[in-house]
């Protein structure tokens, strides 16, 4: 193995966007930023799309994945921040343990 190859370096990338939206996911409770932190997780799935087209000489399928994934993460951030407005409308906190309170 290269250990000089950008496919090597692309990889670190995407294991290290991984871990810290994993890290954050784990860490915080406020729903905007749980968004946020989703969107760190997806890009570097989007990364590792890219490069594993990248490795299998199929780039354009890649490429097409990752633009897909792209716009379903864009549909969901949307959807998710729409929830997180509603939620602090009728609750007026954007923390997690509080949702607990809602009934029904």
């Amino acid at each position: 193995m290269n250990f000089d190859s950008p496919v090597l370096y692309a990889l670190l990338g995407v294991v290290g966007l991984f871990c810290v939206g994993l890290y954050g996911l784990l860490v915080t409770r406020n729903l905007i930023k749980m968004v946020a932190v989703l969107q760190v997780l997806v890009k570097s799935a989007i990364i590792a799309l890219v490069l594993a087209g990248k490795v299998s000489g199929q780039v354009n399928l890649g490429q097409s994945l990752a633009v897909t994934v792209i716009v379903a993460d864009t549909v969901v951030a949307v959807i998710g921040l729409a929830l997180a407005v509603q939620v602090r409308r009728h609750i007026g906190s954007l923390d997690l343990r509080d949702l607990s309170t809602l009934k029904g």
